[in-house]
């Protein structure tokens, strides 16, 4: 029965992934930009490697779900965690549906890569992701569990991602690792053909 509901929904994302995929990879390189209140950084997706994750994720970037979010889980040396909840931790629920692990023995959870965050469930993850600010091997999926699924890697603004991590913290009645002072994300956007090779730092000499 379990097998054949994770069956079912896998199908189902696959043909939104499908849908996704068709409308919007015209003129698109497989980069988002997040412009945070700390800073700027962009990611590259892999959708060869985790296509129904990436689908899923530009479906939220498009959809702006993560605008006005904040990085709710900072852990020097560990991650830094967003997607869930805004400014005063209302939680901001996926329209999406559970995704189906893709974790794999390719895409390691090394320095700058993205994972998908989930609950004890591997199938549970919707729309938080957190960034690796250090190699955490343990982490990965292996051949007897599932581990966390990589689907993209900071390419540029790695320097905003470690200033992030460095925000001092503290535990709230909800959470621990809160940063003192909330790092909210203003913008998240997905890059269009012609900003593919625009660097952070050019792109904020050109706005400046």
């Amino acid at each position: 029965m379990v097998k054949k509901k994770i069956s079912r929904r896998t199908n189902i994302i696959l043909l939104i992934w499908c849908i996704t995929v068709c409308q919007v990879a015209a003129g698109k390189c497989n980069k988002v930009e997040f412009i945070t209140d700390s800073g700027t950084f962009i990611i590259e997706i892999y959708p060869d490697g985790a296509p129904l994750t990436s689908a899923n994720f530009i479906r939220l970037i498009n959809n702006f779900h993560y605008d006005g979010l904040i990085f709710h889980r900072v852990i020097p040396e560990f991650v830094i965690q967003t997607g869930g909840y805004t400014f005063d931790f209302t939680p901001r629920k996926s329209q999406t549906l559970p995704i189906p692990n893709e974790g794999n023995h390719k895409l390691k959870n090394v320095r700058g890569t993205v994972a998908m965050a989930r609950t004890s469930d591997p199938h549970s993850a919707r729309s938080q992701f957190f960034i690796n600010i250090t190699d955490n091997p343990s982490l990965d999926s292996s051949a007897t569990r599932h581990g966390y699924a990589v689907f993209g890697k900071v390419v540029d603004g790695m320097a905003t991602v470690d200033a992030i991590a460095a925000k001092k913290t503290q535990n709230n009645s909800l959470f621990k690792d809160v940063p003192i002072t909330p790092i909210r994300i203003l913008k998240a956007r997905e890059l269009q053909q012609r900003l593919c090779n625009v660097s952070v730092v050019n792109e904020t000499q050109v706005s400046g």
